[in-house]
């Protein structure tokens, strides 16, 4: 590869980060912020909003809809100012309502720029957690791309040296 093919490589690979509600997020960006910093690439944050079961009230299921994308909305705009910070870059931002499993799939099938997933296992030996345990399990066979499992409990200082 030419030096400015491995250029444009390094700038092309994009590390996405899983954006739930679990402790471990922070260590799974964290980590995935670092090797984008240090080997070259951007990150892309997935935020997956559930839909709102259907109730005979449509109007009410579609404020309580409305009100979830905008929670995402804010918390990944908080979460691209961390990004900014330690990789000096913006990170691309996805929000998508469905099943967890379900859309993750679909966008790693639709975006060819991503070339890894980065999740952290649940903290406190409480297993990998569902997401992990679903990808690497029954949905296997349909992962496009590689995946990073960082243990859930690493500190700064260890994310820092393994990077």
């Amino acid at each position: 590869m030419t030096e400015d093919g491995t250029e444009k490589a390094r700038r092309d690979r994009v590390f996405l980060v899983v954006v739930d509600d679990s402790p471990e997020r922070a260590v799974a960006l964290r980590y995935a912020c670092l090797r984008a910093a240090k080997g070259g690439g951007r990150v892309t944050l997935l935020r997956v909003v559930e839909p709102v079961e259907q109730s005979e009230w449509a109007g009410i299921g579609s404020m309580m809809q409305e009100e979830r994308r905008e929670e995402a909305e804010a918390l990944l705009a908080g979460l691209a100012a961390q990004v900014k910070e330690l990789t000096g870059g913006m990170p691309m931002l996805v929000i998508r309502e469905g099943r967890m499993a379900d859309e993750l799939l679909a966008l790693l099938e639709e975006d060819p720029r991503i070339s890894i997933l980065v999740l952290a296992t649940s903290a406190g030996g409480k297993g990998p957690g569902p997401l992990i345990t679903a990808l690497t399990g029954r949905l296997a066979g349909k992962m496009t791309v590689p995946m990073t499992i960082v243990p859930g409990e690493m500190s700064e200082a260890e994310l820092d040296r393994v990077t």
